[in-house]
């Protein structure tokens, strides 16, 4: 029996990022993603729904192996990590100053069998199984970030920007420029 396909394994630069700031290059890749906003602490809150429709649709395509349909190319796979875009909440250099005022997309990576047609259908099923969940949400998504500067933070979320300040002064220090824009704001 084949072990099942780790992206964290297989892409330890992209999933096990070290203490310290480094450069990668991110390659294209897909995921399903679910944006809003508001407090990720928040009990039962719009976070916590995206994390739960994030998760269902996952395991529902990763478990397509059981079923009586696979998509065209699935191969057997460990669901990647949650991963996040955040921005906003007044963030003002040391710490967040409201995080109801978060904005947010989360998202786990997908094989790249998972086509828009897989979408429709993993999105069918967790409505079936989970129709508490507004699978309108999620969002089939595929880019590339190119050239990044990365650092893993560990702890909680008020802990993040010193852990920012530390890649932010490698950015400078290694002589780029960092493309960090606030997504909400026009070019």
């Amino acid at each position: 029996m084949t072990a099942a396909f780790d992206f964290k394994k297989e892409y330890k630069d992209l999933y096990l990022p070290r203490a310290l700031p480094m450069l990668i290059d991110v390659p294209t890749m897909t995921f399903v993603a679910v944006a809003g906003s508001g407090n990720p602490n928040e009990d039962n809150g719009d976070y916590a729904e995206a994390l739960g429709l994030l998760y269902a649709f996952s395991f529902t395509v990763k478990m397509a192996k059981k079923g009586d349909w696979q998509p065209d190319g699935y191969f057997d796979y460990v669901v990647p990590p949650l991963e996040g875009l955040w921005w906003g909440g007044g963030f003002d250099g040391t710490r967040i100053e409201d995080k109801d005022a978060l904005t947010w997309v989360s998202m786990i990576r997908q094989p790249d069998f998972v086509t828009p047609e897989v979408h429709r259908w993993a999105r069918e099923q967790v409505a079936a199984k989970k129709p508490e969940l507004d699978v309108g949400r999620a969002r089939l998504v595929r880019f590339a970030e190119g050239p990044c500067a990365q650092i893993m933070h560990k702890g909680p979320y008020d802990d993040e920007p010193a852990t920012v300040a530390a890649l932010e002064e490698f950015v400078r220090a290694s002589g780029l420029e960092s493309g960090i824009a606030d997504p909400a704001s026009p070019e």
